[in-house]
């Protein structure tokens, strides 16, 4: 009797065993990560503020009261203006700076290059609490305290350094021989930055344009400080108006924390397909 050859796992190739593993493992972790968001939504749920000490009690009072308060009887609309306006702002300004400076210093060799991308590193290491002081001071000076322009140039100040870090990679995987091409056609230095390197550097411009816009969309620290008059709050600084010294009204934050949510999502939906390659292209060069 012939002996039934033994099956021969081929390179690469993983056992039904890790993969169930695996594949729980992965499961596992996004249960950890979703359980926040999901206990959120659901004690934004509950129409007391104090629901979220007997979720258990919610099931039976289900109500969307929450978000009509919010919407209607609060200045959310203010809020969310107000943070369309810096967040667009930021995106817009900050991917601008961002991607001129990565260009510049993929493509050209001029004095001080790289001791400008060190220089730009540098200033990632220094905490929001170093730093608000002395913008404080800086932006009175200018007259641009409780204004968009002041919060936009602060967020722009600390979205720029990462953003042109991350295009300077990805220019650097676009070849050479496109600009190259570009002066033969007659094209402007700008000219060919802005006809043909730009449309191909579109995932790592995505990737820039949404860590700026939830960089400006969700800071608390800088926008509580600078914004002055409550007309110019912004969603974040807004979430703290339901609590004040004698309670807090969590069921109405909750409802808030999800509204502000949602445009943050729609515009990781808009995004998320140029994400991985955006984040990833340029890893293998410096």
């Amino acid at each position: 009797m012939t002996p039934t050859p033994k099956k021969v796992r081929r390179r690469g190739e993983t056992s039904p065993l890790v993969r169930v593993l695996s594949h729980a493992a992965l499961v596992l972790a996004s249960l950890i990560a979703l359980f926040p968001v999901l206990y959120i939504g659901f004690i934004s749920l509950g129409p007391d503020k104090m629901d979220y000490l007997h979720p258990g009690q919610i099931l039976s009072k289900v109500t969307f009261s929450n978000y009509t308060k919010v919407l209607f009887d609060t200045d959310f609309g203010t809020w969310f203006l107000n943070s369309v306006i810096v967040a667009g702002g930021t995106t817009v300004f900050g991917v601008l700076v961002a991607a001129t400076t990565g260009y510049a210093v993929s493509r050209m060799r001029f004095a001080g290059h790289r001791q400008l991308m060190w220089t730009l590193l540098v200033t990632q290491m220094f905490p929001i609490a170093v730093l608000i002081v002395p913008m404080y001071t800086i932006l009175s000076e200018l007259k641009l305290l409780d204004g968009y322009l002041g919060l936009i140039m602060v967020y722009s100040a600390t979205t720029v350094p990462y953003c042109a870090w991350l295009l300077k990679g990805y220019f650097d995987t676009i070849p050479v021989e496109i600009d190259e091409a570009g002066r033969v056609d007659g094209l402007s230095p700008f000219g060919t930055f802005w006809r043909l390197v730009i449309p191909l550097a579109r995932p790592g411009l995505a990737v820039a344009a949404f860590y700026s816009f939830l960089t400006a969309w969700a800071e608390v620290a800088f926008a509580s400080t600078f914004m002055l008059s409550s007309g110019k709050y912004t969603l974040a600084v807004g979430l703290q108006t339901f609590i004040s010294q004698y309670e807090s009204q969590w069921n109405l934050m909750a409802a808030t924390s999800v509204l502000i949510a949602i445009p943050a999502a729609l515009v990781f939906y808009l995004v998320q397909r140029h994400l991985v390659t955006g984040l990833t292209a340029g890893a293998a060069k410096s």
